[in-house]
């Protein structure tokens, strides 16, 4: 159904099962799914891909050109995969050429109100980006990380797997998986993220030796190699540590502690 006040580029190519109600405003180089609703005022632009089921509240305005002055109207994507519920005033931003092309949403992720994702950002499957969170371009978050309100994100960081972010944090390093970060400048971190864990299955071995690693990584007078050598003698033969360790060793923004 197309609401008569919403205005929809013919170009456009929608699946015959979408709900665009009033008010919304929908681009040439946009392709909706089926399932998906747009609520009332909303826009749609750029080369969008919106996938199966999603609900988009009002006023969202997805794919829009970057906030980078580098752009110069290149033909780059947003691409929203599948049952994502995006809220009130959402923004997302087309990917630039430097960045590789493409902003992308996973699947199942819920979008509070007033959350902005830049350029080049990818986002995983089952992220929460609770009110006003803001992700600077280039923005990495795997899947199951929740992100409290009002919390912003610096370029190039990512944040890993299953990570807790606390509201209103400044986050200018990677925040490695499984663990809770909180604070500004600096952004550290406070153990292993039990809760959220614990709710996702892990067993209770699991998330202690997650625990005992983020407290050996948190120690500052510790260079972080040898802090790493520590962590893989004693917990190296578990997956979620080999990952943790990877995640680290992989970073190029710094790690936080």
């Amino acid at each position: 159904m197309i609401h008569p006040t919403a205005i929809v580029d013919k170009k456009a190519e929608l699946d015959s099962d979408i709900h665009i109600g009033p008010y919304c405003t929908v681009g040439p180089y946009v392709r909706i799914k089926k399932g998906t609703k747009l609520m009332s005022h909303v826009v749609v632009e750029g080369h969008t891909e919106i996938g199966e089921d999603n609900v988009i509240f009002p006023f969202a305005v997805l794919g829009a050109v970057p906030q980078d002055l580098k752009y110069k109207g290149e033909p780059t994507r947003l691409v929203i995969g599948k049952r994502n519920s995006i809220r009130e005033s959402v923004t997302l931003n087309l990917g630039t050429v430097q960045g590789g092309g493409l902003t992308q949403v996973g699947d199942d992720c819920l979008l509070m109100a007033y959350v902005h994702l830049g350029h080049d950002c990818i986002v995983g499957n089952h992220v929460i980006l609770a009110n006003s969170v803001g992700l600077a371009g280039h923005v990495l978050v795997h899947d199951w990380a929740t992100i409290g309100g009002q919390t912003g994100v610096s370029q190039f960081v990512r944040v890993g797997a299953h990570a807790y972010v606390g509201g209103q944090s400044g986050v200018e390093k990677d925040v490695p998986p499984f663990s809770i970060a909180v604070g500004s400048r600096p952004c550290n971190l406070k153990g292993a993220n039990i809760v959220g864990l614990r709710r996702r299955g892990f067993t209770a071995e699991t998330i202690t030796k997650i625990n005992e690693t983020i407290k050996l990584w948190a120690r500052t007078d510790v260079q972080k190699e040898q802090c790493l050598l520590e962590i893989e003698s004693q917990y190296g033969e578990v997956p979620e540590i080999q990952q943790w360790i990877g995640f680290v060793r992989q970073s190029e923004s710094g790690v936080v502690r």
